[in-house]
């Protein structure tokens, strides 16, 4: 899976690089690599003028977390087999393995899982302590999220791998315009069956994303195991699969945008940057749950840990700071924060403190057995054919 920025705010992380402080080598460093857009500017320089000491801040925006997941197990491939390589084994100073470039990373909790097999990363405390000073502000929800066991399962006896700082959901975005003729607009994903939606709608090419939602309609979970036993379900996707105009992750706010579809499946991330300057869309949660998805923070493996990174997350977690995140980014954020309409606009406002029912009935997409996953992507296919 993976969510695009588009439409990015000027005040959020937009060079190639964000460099705060000077000096040599020997100055102390916090290196960062994060997703593009998931973090104001000014945040990061409110932090650097915040320590007490000279330190050099270097963080680096990446375009899409599917790049991040990949750097990250670039930095942990071992070199091939050939001659050269084979003779620096026994020259002490040769590595391995290319060192990690980076004291944290963006990461998305999709990609948890299998950081955690894959040994990309280490945990960031060994146990639910007091070693990051904010983790008591977070709710259990998130707690529970980012704490698994070594397979990257969740477990509240585990290690806590990911620190979150923002989150979204997926949502349903529409052309105004087109529905003032038709009198209603959406409310929830039973709408994407009505008749007059035939051929106007996008829907993300995702399986977990567009099953789960026919699984939300039929009143089941996002992270069903057996979907071959659950009734209905292959009639319900066939059917929508013909009100279905095109499936696409990456190009589905254009075609909305334009006026060629009425109706889109898409994540927030990409949807409510665009709200201010495309007012003829509209964005609704769907009433009866929907896909949630976090940015987190993960420490890459082979990194020595330092208090600095830790001081990063934990500013992250200030009420202030986490405001400011949810505010400029258009991001939710996993610590209670309020926000006024003098910050905000107000339909936005909306969507970023959802009803708390809605949230109740949302679920993060968990990691599935690969039988599992195996039938999503066999019945995906089959579908839309």
């Amino acid at each position: 899976m993976d969510r695009r920025s588009f439409l990015l705010s000027t005040s959020t992380l937009a060079l190639s690089q964000l460099l705060f402080g000077c000096g040599g080598n020997k100055q102390t460093q916090l290196k960062v690599q994060l997703l593009k857009g998931s973090i104001p500017g000014q945040v990061v320089n409110q932090f650097h003028n915040g320590l007490q000491q000279q330190v050099q801040l270097k963080f680096s925006p990446v375009e899409q977390l599917q790049d991040l997941f990949q750097q990250l197990q670039n930095w942990q491939q071992k070199p091939k087999s050939t001659d050269e390589q084979g003779w620096s084994r026994f020259i002490p100073f040769r590595q391995g393995q290319k060192a990690a470039e980076a004291d944290l990373v963006t990461l998305g909790d999709y990609w948890l899982k299998a950081a955690i097999e894959q040994k990309l990363i280490q945990p960031l405390q060994e146990v639910q302590g007091n070693q990051l000073k904010q983790w008591s502000a977070l709710d259990e929800r998130w707690k529970k999220l980012v704490t698994r066991n070594d397979q990257g399962n969740l477990d509240t006896q585990g290690k806590v791998w990911g620190a979150p700082y923002r989150w979204g959901s997926t949502v349903i975005v529409y052309n105004r315009d087109k529905f003032r003729n038709l009198g209603w607009t959406p409310k929830d994903w039973s709408d994407l069956w009505r008749d007059e939606m035939q051929q106007h709608i996008s829907l993300l090419n995702q399986p977990r994303e567009v099953i789960g939602l026919v699984l939300k309609k039929l009143g089941k979970s996002y992270n069903t195991e057996n979907i071959d036993q659950v009734p209905d379900l292959e009639k319900e996707l066939q059917t929508l699969n013909q009100q279905v105009k095109f499936y696409s992750s990456n190009h589905y706010l254009e075609p909305l945008i334009m006026g060629d579809t009425w109706l889109a499946v898409g994540w927030s991330s990409d949807v409510l940057p665009a709200l201010a300057r495309y007012p003829q869309l509209g964005v609704v949660i769907p009433q009866s749950g929907t896909a949630m998805w976090a940015d987190l923070w993960v420490r890459p493996a082979g990194i020595t840990k330092d208090t600095l990174s830790d001081q990063w997350i934990d500013f992250c977690w200030q009420p202030s700071t986490a405001k400011q995140i949810s505010v400029l980014t258009k991001s939710n954020s996993p610590i209670s924060t309020k926000i006024a309409t003098s910050d905000i606009p107000e339909p936005l406002l909306r969507i970023l403190q959802s009803d708390g029912n809605i949230f109740n009935k949302s679920e993060f997409l968990l990691p599935l057995p690969p039988s599992a996953i195996k039938q999503y992507e066999s019945l995906f296919a089959k579908i839309k054919v």
